[in-house]
């Protein structure tokens, strides 16, 4: 018997407090429960803890076999839901869009339907010798975006 995901979801997001998320619920073919939920502070190994003896606790091992993981989603990984790219206002980000242009910079900002993405990169300009920074912001629609994450720079 395969086990309930709007189930999970539910029993999940009872367990969320206002600065959680929920980010994605995958169940396998094989019941392997995948829970995926971030915090705007970081999530502790604790609330991983209490959310998956919460979900383990509501569901019926008699009746389903499963296989349940909580953990927060890597940080390479793409950017699945919209407080994702608020937790991570102000850091650099790279974003592919639907049309395949690939833009890293800045995410300044997050609005309704899109986000603020700003660059830099040095470019030739006319009337002078050295290439200059050019700092250039572009609106991006989320519907316009296949994927997005964090560019992890170890200084």
């Amino acid at each position: 018997m395969m086990v309930n995901k709007t189930k999970i979801v539910e029993l999940v997001n009872e367990q969320l407090d206002e600065r959680m998320y929920l980010v994605d619920v995958q169940v396998s073919a094989t019941n392997v429960i995948k829970i995926f939920v971030d915090h705007y502070d970081g999530l502790t190994i604790d609330r991983c803890v209490e959310i998956s003896r919460q979900v383990e606790h509501s569901l019926d091992r008699e009746n389903e076999d499963f296989e349940l993981q909580v953990s927060s989603p890597g940080l390479t990984e793409p950017f699945k839901v919209k407080e994702q790219y608020l937790k991570n206002t102000g850091r650099q980000v790279e974003v592919l869009t639907a049309d395949g242009i690939k833009r890293t910079g800045l995410l300044k900002d997050v609005k309704p339907g899109h986000i603020l993405l700003e660059t830099s990169t040095r470019e030739k300009v006319e009337g002078h010798k050295k290439k200059q920074l050019i700092v250039k912001e572009h609106q991006i629609d989320f519907g316009d975006i296949k994927s997005a994450k964090v560019v992890v720079s170890i200084k």
